[in-house]
């Protein structure tokens, strides 16, 4: 599981560092696509199939289900990770979630979050209303 957030950046070759505590459950190869939120998610390979597979079942009807199933596939990018545990973010995908050089790289369970600083910090993202939140979670039994 994914867990806490690090601050990091990109390299001049566009290469951020996945966090050590990252490495081990992430693997060798991963994918890299974009996020809800303007952010990029990275998902092992397990759990990118496992969201595949999910996707299988949603209504190919409804246009809004085809336009996700596009962009969930159509950019998404398999990536390496190298010897120094370090991936490249192409320009696609940065130009996407608006990175520049300076990251916040989070742990949401199953994937990783990456976002622009400028962008996490500006967007309310990771801020929280513990009324409002506990009210939406009991909707959901949580």
């Amino acid at each position: 599981m994914f867990i806490g957030s690090y601050s990091n950046s990109l390299d001049a070759k566009y290469r951020m560092i996945i966090p050590s505590k990252y490495r081990e459950e992430l693997g060798s190869r991963c994918i890299v696509t974009i996020g809800i939120d303007r952010c990029l998610y990275i998902y092992p390979l397990s759990e990118y199939e496992a969201q595949a597979a999910k996707l299988e079942t949603l209504p190919k009807m409804k246009a809004d289900v085809r336009d996700f199933v596009r962009d969930f596939y159509g950019k998404a990018e398999e990536c390496e990770v190298d010897r120094q545990g370090r991936i490249t973010i192409s320009a696609k995908l940065r130009g996407y979630a608006k990175i520049e050089k300076e990251l916040e790289t989070i742990g949401t369970g199953k994937k990783i979050e990456v976002w622009s600083r400028d962008v996490y910090e500006n967007s309310g993202a990771g801020t929280m209303d513990g009324a409002k939140l506990a009210e939406g979670l009991a909707e959901y039994g949580i």
